[in-house]
């Protein structure tokens, strides 16, 4: 009876089948006799060799029937099962027959059907993979209408588009249906996460308040961790710290928490913070990683912390850490900046040696090292050897080498490289084409223009240059017409010698101090680190979260795109101007894109005001201070050697000490160019043991002397007398290997002078003595 019932159920499907396939017209029809049951219905939509139109017109021909009131005997069909409709669905999204998807939908909400959940995910991959973003949406109707939960099927949706890099469409659906849903943690997790990577930061923001203000909605350790890097990026310490002290009491920080603040201070040149947070670490239950170490080294690398980088690159190896090439890049980069040359090429073998693969950017900054510290012959044969191999050369290499020939005057060599670069296939970029036309001005060569534009002939960006080049001499010569005020470009509102009025920030000071007092009892005595919990406190009692130094230097060229390009040029004709004398120029310059809306970064503000105190005018340079102050522009070590260097055009050394003190204790650094023009205005101002304290202290921090450290101190020990102490770092000197240049031959005819002057006196004593009258 059984096996009777089967091939009945075999012979129905097939003659339903075979008249799907046989009947051209819209409406179908089937004899009285047959006996259609739910799975029967759903066996014959199952069948693969039967085309999706026929199941379409079966499935639409059973709704019919079962809900017309004038069937005549035998009884209509039964509805077709919610599985029917997700085989039909899936066959159409297999087929591609997306157009015929919205009209099942609409007859699905009229029926009320109800499809299992894994059949509705599976329909939103298909239509997000297919990029059809209205029939997403069109499915959200449908679970809406129904009364289902659709928040699955939302967090489902946001997933998938920001999979799909559909990251604007994501953000509209977000707040589109924010109030009327719940959100899950992951979700908004991977749209916090693709907002912060895109730099969105007004986005993000509104995101982030958005989640904290919906009611039932808490972020997880993710979440926080997201969102302490995201401000950490950005620079606001404040919301760092007052995430993570809300943090403590909702859900543990774990190590990514420690890594991201950790990062957040390094970013805010709180190194020596961030060192003492590793210490608590290494103590608990989170001990470093290998993202910790790494994430220090940078650190100290980039800030002239060699000595603690060093350290920490051996504590690395203790902990059974093999560093990897991004950390022996930036130790690398950090001795070739203390001119310890020597120590970088033992370096890069013990990478070698190691089994550690050195990068593309590994012998750019070998290039790039060799060529600061005066060994340009072994940086050409490097870059040649890795040239005629054909590996580890890129458009960075070679603007690196282009940098240099145009440094040294060698224009057509330059420019031969730039065909040669342009062949080989690499982008020729602005940091490279703005190179070139500073040697052209430099040179005097305007003619050299049209040669420019045959050596570089793919891309738009060199014709973009030369036409801003064109406007803004049109600019220049034209200004847009505004009634002259008479009035300062830079007002001054001080002086110079008033500089710790900048800097010094005393109120701040006070109410870190007040915080460190009031804060001690709030310290969690079974905390992961003490230090990052007294940080915390200290944040949210200051509300400190502007950054008032930054351990970057500025560059001229940002190259972030047509963002930066504006102002990338005005910094590149700032330093042709300025290099040339022509200082009115580089102010009208300066003016004219400022008043067109363009913000000048610390590079512009650090061009003028270096021209400034070069030229004495300590007023106008005050001006450019506070400007900078004003517009929340973070000063970097170049600011600071701007300062250092016009306080000793005063005279004043001591407020220079008083300025470098305050720069470290704010988590500044000195470089090579702070401690030479300090002992110069040290040794000018007849401070001649402070100026060997600080050379003993440059030592000790891992920074070797360069050749104008030694001519400074030759020459300022000679004009104060201590003619034995010249003597004495010319020896060292030569000892160090260190080649004397012109000044150097300038400096020892004084000392000469100064030698048979004192020869001359001793000779005349002892003549005096020898005189019986």
């Amino acid at each position: 009876m059984r096996h009777l019932k089967q091939l009945g159920e075999v012979l129905v499907a097939a003659s339903v089948s075979n008249s799907l396939s046989q009947s051209q017209s819209a409406a179908l029809s089937l004899g009285p006799g047959i006996g259609l049951t739910q799975p029967l219905i759903l066996k014959i939509l199952s069948n693969p060799a039967l085309h999706p139109s026929h199941k379409l017109r079966l499935l639409e021909w059973c709704r019919s029937r079962c809900h017309s009131h004038n069937n005549p005997p035998p009884p209509p069909p039964p509805p077709p099962p919610p599985a029917a409709y997700s085989v039909v669905l899936r066959t159409l999204c297999q087929q591609g027959l997306f157009s015929d998807i919205p009209s099942l939908l609409h007859s699905m909400m009229q029926d009320g059907v109800v499809l299992p959940p894994h059949s509705l995910n599976h329909l939103l991959r298909s239509f997000i993979i297919s990029s059809n973003i209205p029939l997403a949406l069109q499915l959200l109707d449908y679970v809406q209408h129904l009364h289902l939960d659709p928040t699955p099927l939302y967090n489902s949706l946001l997933a998938g588009l920001l999979a799909k890099d559909q990251l604007p469409l994501a953000l509209s659906i977000f707040f589109k249906l924010l109030n009327a849903l719940h959100p899950n943690s992951i979700a908004s997790n991977h749209l916090l996460v693709a907002l912060r990577k895109a730099d969105m930061r007004v986005e993000f923001k509104q995101v982030f308040h958005a989640l904290r203000d919906k009611k039932g909605f808490s972020f997880d350790t993710w979440g926080y961790n997201v969102s302490i890097h995201a401000f950490g990026s950005w620079g606001d310490l404040a919301t760092c710290f007052s995430l993570f002290k809300e943090m403590k009491s909702s859900v543990a920080p774990d190590l990514c928490t420690y890594n991201t603040l950790i990062s957040a201070l390094c970013r805010m040149g709180m190194v020596d913070d961030a060192l003492l947070v590793w210490d608590d670490l290494n103590a608990s239950p989170h001990p470093p990683d290998r993202y910790t170490f790494t994430n220090l080294i940078q650190a100290c690398s980039k800030t002239y912390r060699l000595h603690q980088a060093i350290t920490l690159f051996n504590h690395m190896h203790t902990n059974g850490f093999l560093p990897d090439t991004l950390v022996y890049n930036s130790l690398l980069h950090a001795h070739f900046k203390a001119t310890k040359v020597t120590q970088a090429c033992h370096l890069f073998e013990k990478m070698l040696q190691e089994g550690v693969r050195p990068s593309t950017s590994t012998f750019n900054i070998l290039i790039h090292g060799l060529f600061r510290n005066a060994r340009s012959e072994a940086a050409y044969t490097m870059f040649s050897d890795l040239k005629n191999k054909g590996q580890f050369v890129d458009g960075i290499s070679y603007s690196i080498v282009v940098l240099q020939l145009c440094k040294e005057g060698q224009l057509e060599e330059a420019l031969q490289l730039v065909e040669e670069m342009e062949t080989r296939g690499f982008v020729v970029d602005l940091v490279t084409i703005t190179s070139l036309l500073i040697t052209i001005h430099r040179h005097g060569r305007w003619d050299w223009t049209d040669r420019l534009m045959k050596h570089i002939r793919e891309g738009h960006l060199l014709p973009s240059v030369l036409k801003w080049k064109t406007g803004m001499e049109a600019s220049i010569k034209n200004p847009p017409g505004k009634k002259k005020d008479y009035l300062p470009m830079f007002p001054s509102k001080g002086d110079f010698s008033d500089i710790m009025s900048f800097i010094n920030y005393a109120q701040d000071t006070t109410n870190i101090d007040n915080a460190e007092e009031t804060s001690c009892n709030e310290i969690d005595e079974w905390s992961s680190s003490p230090h990052m919990d007294k940080l915390a406190n200290q944040v949210a009692s200051t509300g400190y979260s502007s950054q008032l130094f930054t351990p970057s230097r500025g560059q001229r060229v940002q190259e972030k795109g047509p963002d930066s390009f504006d102002v990338d040029m005005v910094n590149t004709f700032l330093s042709i101007f300025l290099a040339k004398g022509k200082l009115s120029l580089a102010c009208k310059l300066f003016e004219i894109f400022s008043d067109a809306g363009v913000d000048p970064v610390s590079y512009t503000y650090n061009s003028i005001m270096s021209s400034f105190v070069k030229k004495g005018y300590f007023a106008e340079a005050w001006a450019i201070l506070t400007e900078m102050g004003e517009k929340f522009c973070p000063a970097d070590i170049a600011t600071y050697n701007m300062i250092i260097q016009g306080l000793g055009k005063m005279g004043r050394a001591d407020l220079a000490s008083a300025v470098l003190d305050r720069l470290l204790k704010q988590g500044g650094y000195l470089d090579i160019v702070m401690y030479n023009t300090l002992i110069n205005a040290l040794g000018k101002a007849g401070r001649i043991d402070e100026v060997n304290k600080l050379f003993e202290q440059m030592r000790s921090s891992g920074i070797n002397p360069d050749v104008v450290t030694y001519n400074t101190l030759i020459e300022v020990h000679s004009k104060a007398g201590r003619l034995k102490d010249a003597y004495k770092f010319l020896k060292m000197m030569l000892d160090a290997g260190c080649s004397p240049n012109h000044v150097t031959d300038t400096t020892l005819d004084y000392l000469g002078r100064e030698l048979d002057k004192l020869r001359y006196q001793r000779a005349s004593i002892l003549t005096e003595k020898d005189d019986p009258s």
